[in-house]
């Protein structure tokens, strides 16, 4: 018997779905659609808001007439001059509309050119951005000089699931912004340039079986349909992160802003605004309450910055999040800390409480005001955070010499101190803590431990260690101590300890570079995630 055979379904190829476009196949891709609104979206609140301040008292007349008792003195000012009085009056309203109508159509134009010639493309070497009309500029982040990626997410942009990418360069003002992506696309590109930074390559990471090839046309039809949909959607999706190794309690984190010099600074001005009013110097109000305002906006800052803090480790470094509006997610690839701090003011010192910072390169100026908050790692923390985070940030370190970091040197000096100190002799020079003013070498890291009314331990990797130097003094030379110096990248941690022994000053000096030479030698972290053929176990006991 014969059969007819079935008839092809209509419509699209039934199968599994085409794989979404890479943006990181080494081809020039576009950002966001909406990037020209967001990063143009200030110029358009600023003149809306000279718009609005100019016709304030005219909205209100129209939008709420029971008030026109209350401003029938001021409707004659700004009708006489009123430009929109000005308009009806000539019958121009049709001209007024085409104007407003061509202002409009150039801003979108000017929006279309800049998302259209603002071009990025990932290579296997590179990050690499294109970006303006009349005069073009062309910025590349070699991937093997990658300090970080840090992921940002302003609140409004967060609203549509958009996100700013920026890539952290190893030189002054060196970072690569990539405003914006899409949140998935922004979390995915950036798992790739660290797989990429890391010496592996993408294929090994992604699953098997080689994704179809996709047009560029329908690669950026792809992204004007995900920013579409962001429109639609709304809020972006939650973004899966590890889980943080250290939990802040918010009431804590405001104690501990309190407890700090700047509430001693801010006690200080209310003392000198009351005893100036007193006085009857009215000028002190004029020049202090504004101190007082700028306080009070900082503490408001610094709070809302370390909101919804977290930190844990991934196989690709680890991972920082932080910020209550603005949300920033930053990875530190292994390598990546020159120094690490553990310091405690003696107002926390009742509290068990300890903050941590590092020396990085952030790839910012040092007049970026956002710059420093790339340093603080840990805002507030216990004994136990700090443990957990300084594990995490010096992995390198054997276990049997983590007594040495924290009990010897966070808490210390402790009976049998291995820390080399401040001599009797010039215990002059250092009252108050000669006793903890001191050094230690380890053969992966330097130990600077310093400070008794604001403790401190300084942590520098050897093989990030530039330089050291030694410095002697008049007084140094007639009491025969010298101070030292551990040079790395400028930043909070301060790298020099003073009135030391002189022997044991010279000591250090031969023994910490000889220290210093073999453990750069050792060192891969630029790409650490190594030649295939070789294990490398850092990395492992890093992504377990």
């Amino acid at each position: 018997m014969h059969t007819t055979p079935p008839l092809p379904p209509s419509g699209p190829a039934s199968g599994p779905p085409a794989a979404a476009p890479s943006l990181t196949d080494g081809e020039w891709h576009r950002l966001h659609p909406l990037t020209p609104l967001f990063r143009g979206g200030l110029f358009l609140v600023v003149i809306a808001g000279i718009v609005i301040a100019n016709l304030r008292d005219r909205l209100v007349f129209i939008f709420l007439p029971w008030l026109d008792d209350d401003i029938d003195v001021e409707v004659d000012e700004w009708q006489s001059g009123d430009p929109i009085d000005y308009i009806l009056a000539n019958n121009l309203v049709l001209v007024a509309g085409l104007a407003l109508l061509a202002i409009l159509l150039v801003l979108i134009a000017l929006f279309y050119l800049s998302w259209r010639f603002h071009t990025f493309r990932i290579t296997g070497d590179d990050v690499e951005v294109r970006s303006g009309v009349l005069f073009r500029t062309h910025r590349r982040a070699p991937l093997d000089r990658v300090q970080g990626v840090n992921l940002t997410r302003p609140m409004f942009a967060r609203l549509v699931g958009m996100a700013k990418l920026e890539v952290v360069g190893a030189g002054l003002d060196s970072n690569v912004k990539l405003e914006y992506l899409s949140t998935p696309n922004a979390e995915a590109v950036r798992a790739d340039i660290l797989r990429l930074a890391s010496g592996r390559r993408l294929a090994e990471a992604r699953v098997a079986g080689v994704a179809p090839s996709v047009s560029r046309v329908a690669n950026a039809a792809s992204v004007v349909s995900a920013g579409i949909n962001g429109l639609i959607t709304g809020a972006e999706e939650p973004v899966s992160e590890p889980e943080s190794v250290v939990h802040i309690p918010v009431g804590r984190l405001i104690a501990s802003r309190l407890l700090s010099t700047s509430t001693l600074w801010l006690l200080a001005i209310i003392v000198a605004i009351i005893v100036g009013s007193i006085a009857g110097t009215p000028w002190v109000l004029f020049s202090l309450v504004p101190a007082l305002i700028g306080f009070g906006a900082y503490w408001v800052r610094t709070i809302t910055r370390s909101l919804r803090y977290s930190i844990a480790p991934t196989p690709s470094g680890v991972r920082i999040t932080f910020g209550l509006f603005t949300t920033i997610t930053e990875i530190l690839p292994p390598g990546r800390v020159h120094a690490v701090e553990v310091d405690q003011s003696i107002l926390w010192r009742p509290f068990g409480w300890w903050s941590i910072t590092v020396n990085r390169l952030s790839g910012r100026g040092i007049a970026d005001a956002n710059a420093d908050q790339f340093t603080t790692v840990l805002p507030v923390g216990t004994r136990e955070d700090v443990e957990r985070v300084m594990r995490l940030l010096l992995p390198n370190l054997p276990e049997s010499e983590w007594p040495l970091v924290f009990e010897h040197g966070v808490l210390g000096p402790k009976p049998d101190d291995p820390y080399t100190n401040t001599p009797r002799r010039a215990r002059l020079l250092r009252p108050l803590s000669w006793k903890r003013n001191g050094f230690l070498l380890l053969p992966q890291a330097l130990l600077l431990r310093r400070g008794m009314i604001w403790r401190k331990l300084a942590v520098f990797p050897l093989a990030r260690l530039q330089s050291i130097g030694i410095e002697q003094g008049p007084i140094d030379r007639a009491l025969s101590v010298a101070g030292i110096r551990a040079h790395t990248i400028s930043g909070r941690v301060y790298g020099r300890l003073g009135i030391l022994d002189r022997d044991a000053a010279l000591a250090l000096f031969e023994d910490a570079e000889a220290a210093a030479l073999t453990a750069a030698a050792s060192d891969h972290s630029h790409r650490w995630a190594g030649d295939p053929s070789v294990p490398e176990p850092v990395d492992e006991r890093r992504a377990r």
